[in-house]
């Protein structure tokens, strides 16, 4: 198998495209062969040393991916060769091949399209989690979603809509503005224009929105959170920014607001039923084509490097996806 070995987590420039033996799936394991993988921004941070998960050296980056099964473990016995599944791991996609515990394999309908399965677990748990579970998120209110462009934010317009909620995206640009109006946001704000307060205001009716979904943080939180209706709920899902915000806390109590944090991964390890019936009920929507990825391009797995390149310059509208051929 040839992979994408990660030798010392200086940068995306120290990864290393390289030929290993492929390994045989050990108890409660299967071996994996990989179609297509997708690039989070995690997959950036893991090879700066800059995420909060240090794997042990050498490893191979690539946190989401899709494949069929070529061998089984001892004591697997709910998969089997010829199977398609997608799975968040942490590491290992970026490459040919990769073992993987079963438990972490999603089982997917035979027709369901590798590339969009590899861009999917992550992006739409979190977002079902926050919008859904947290937000506990009611038909006719209002969202507003930061970085709706990007793949969270992607995911978080269809969510959004589909639980027949009004959306109100902000992306960085008019075209990215255009690609939310496609997925069904009713109206857009482009930040990058300046303050988006009275733009937020106008179109609420002075009221604000109920539900904010924040995937950015850094300077965007503290007025997307002076923006928010009496007793809205503010979803910290993420920082792409990279600064993590320091929010006065009375903003919270003079609007009598909630501010709630997402935790998609730790919620499900603790509530795995919970997480299992949730799985079930996106691939459900995705059957009923009520959501569906964006796929911003493919490309080919030896181009990862570029791939990086496109991802840090924020050229990235839904997801990349990396692919075998």
């Amino acid at each position: 198998m040839n992979v994408w070995q990660c030798d010392n987590p200086t940068g995306v420039e120290a990864l290393r495209w390289v030929s290993l033996p492929t390994p045989q799936p050990a108890a409660g394991e299967v071996l994996i062969r990989i179609q297509a993988a997708s690039l989070n921004f995690p997959d950036l941070l893991i090879v700066q040393n800059k995420y909060q998960m240090k794997p042990e050296l050498p490893f191979v980056p690539g946190s989401e991916f899709a494949g069929t099964i070529e061998a089984v473990g001892e004591g697997v016995t709910d998969l089997k060769p010829g199977q398609s599944v997608a799975c968040l791991k942490g590491t290992g996609g970026f490459g040919t091949h990769t073992l993987a515990p079963a438990k972490l394999c999603l089982p997917l309908p035979s027709d369901f399209d590798p590339v969009d399965a590899a861009a999917f677990i992550m992006i739409y748990a979190t977002s079902y989690h926050a919008l859904i579970d947290r937000a506990e998120l009611k038909e006719g209110e209002t969202v507003f979603i930061l970085g709706a462009a990007g793949g969270v934010g992607t995911s978080a317009i269809q969510i959004a809509k589909t639980a027949g909620a009004r959306v109100i995206a902000a992306a960085s640009s008019a075209e990215k503005c255009d690609l939310c109006l496609k997925l069904g946001a009713d109206e857009t704000i482009n930040y990058s224009e300046g303050n988006f307060r009275d733009k937020l205001k106008a179109m609420t009716g002075g009221k604000g929105p109920d539900v904010i979904y924040d995937p950015v943080g850094g300077d965007y939180s503290e007025p997307a959170l002076r923006s928010i209706a009496w007793g809205g709920r503010y979803l910290v899902v993420g920082f792409a920014s990279g600064p993590i915000p320091s929010i006065p806390l009375n903003l919270a109590l003079l609007k009598g607001a909630s501010i709630v944090g997402v935790f998609w991964g730790e919620n499900a390890r603790r509530e795995p039923a919970g997480n299992a019936d949730m799985m079930k009920k996106i691939i459900q929507w995705y059957t009923e084509k009520k959501i569906k990825p964006v796929i911003d391009c493919t490309m080919p797995m030896s181009q990862l490097p570029e791939a990086y390149s496109r991802m840090n310059q924020r050229l990235v509208m839904g997801k990349l996806v990396m692919v075998n051929a």
